[in-house]
């Protein structure tokens, strides 16, 4: 179960860092960290939001998710103050891959428990894992993307507007993905999502020619 929902992801994540600004430990700490802070805050925010209201609706899953997925890149922020925006989608990215593979694995179990049917998990772990790149992965890796540019933005305010736009925008495409039956919505919120993740990649690795020196986050910490 973990290779089947780890896979896809890890590899968008190795896309993202090959030529970025982030440092490997960072990377390497908020997939597993952010990764399981995430899927417990969101776990008990969203039982207690149940509890409340009697309902669960979709708007608030994807307040909630996304915002869970920010706990420890916002304290990343916070701790390490980091100067080169560059990094900010791969800790985005690492941070949803995180999330994704342990919900993931969660329906897998789901799915095993209801099924009773190995075959049954196999589809499930291939279906998510294969729509992880579109789905959490892409929306924290805008959204960490805009606030990795905060500390070294000369119009600060501006900057934690375009944040909060960021954000917004990975919980309405969130919203849209969880209510909707549509094929054809399902498909507009995966293309706009991988289009806007391909952008932030690229935009990244700008700068960064073959015969440049890697930068510091591909390099040990030590470098």
């Amino acid at each position: 179960m973990l290779i089947g929902s780890v896979t896809v992801p890890a590899a968008v994540l190795v896309l993202a860092g090959s030529r970025s600004g982030a440092r490997l430990p960072v990377v390497a700490v908020t997939a597993v960290v952010g990764g399981v802070v995430g899927t417990v805050a969101a776990g008990n925010m969203e039982y207690s939001t149940l509890r409340t209201l009697g309902v669960l609706p979709m708007t608030f899953v994807g307040i909630i998710e996304e915002a869970a997925k920010l706990i420890v890149p916002v304290a990343v922020v916070l701790l390490t103050r980091p100067r080169d925006p560059r990094g900010g989608v791969v800790v985005g990215v690492a941070s949803g891959m995180g999330f994704a593979t342990l919900e993931t694995m969660g329906y897998g179990f789901q799915a095993l428990l209801k099924a009773g049917s190995v075959q049954a998990v196999d589809q499930t772990l291939l279906l998510r894992a294969l729509l992880s790149p579109a789905g959490h992965v892409a929306w924290t890796g805008l959204t960490v993307a805009m606030l990795w540019r905060i500390p070294s933005a000369r119009h600060k305010g501006r900057a934690v507007l375009t944040f909060l736009g960021a954000y917004v925008l990975a919980v309405a495409l969130h919203a849209t993905w969880d209510a909707s039956q549509s094929l054809a919505a399902h498909v507009v919120v995966a293309v706009v999502s991988l289009v806007l993740l391909l952008v932030l990649v690229r935009r990244s690795h700008r700068g960064v020619g073959p015969g440049s020196p890697a930068p510091a986050g591909l390099r040990p910490a030590s470098a």
